[in-house]
């Protein structure tokens, strides 16, 4: 397996630290935030594998280093609308972790994260946080299987 995908598989270790552990202990934004540029890093990872192999198969002629870039080309070079909506759900990810948010409920049981984005008002909470997570290990899963074949 290539030292990308390991990496992504890493962060996710380091996410389900962050749910099963300390976000269920402190139940704070930090954590909520700290979470969320995890699952950023997991499906960035995701994608420099893609077009490392994309790039191996000789499917694009180079990798831009520019992460918006790395997003479209993916969904162009392998046109799955599983990648396409890994890309899209990264973008969503970032767009949330950048913008202004505010904390609502923290030590408790529905500490919230209310982030204002472009397109609207967006409240993380715990059990956001645990959807965010599933779709993203799925996610990771999928570019496995997809590059690697079945996992061992």
């Amino acid at each position: 397996m290539p030292e990308i995908l390991q990496n992504a598989r890493e962060e996710m270790k380091r996410a389900d630290h962050l749910l099963y552990v300390s976000l269920k202990v402190t139940r704070t934004v930090d954590v909520i935030k700290s979470m969320l540029e995890r699952l950023i890093n997991a499906i960035d990872a995701a994608v420099d594998t893609m077009l490392d192999y994309a790039l191996k198969k000789k499917l694009i002629k180079e990798k831009p280093e520019n992460l918006g870039l790395k997003g479209e080309l993916a969904k162009t070079a392998f046109k799955d609308p599983k990648i396409a909506e890994m890309v899209d759900f990264g973008m969503r990810l970032k767009q949330i972790n950048r913008a202004e948010y505010t904390r609502s409920k923290e030590y408790r049981r529905h500490v919230t994260m209310t982030a204002v984005t472009e397109t609207g008002i967006v409240n993380v909470d715990i059990d956001t946080t645990k959807e965010y997570y599933n779709k993203t290990k799925e996610y990771i899963e999928y570019v496995e299987r997809m590059l690697f074949g079945e996992r061992e």
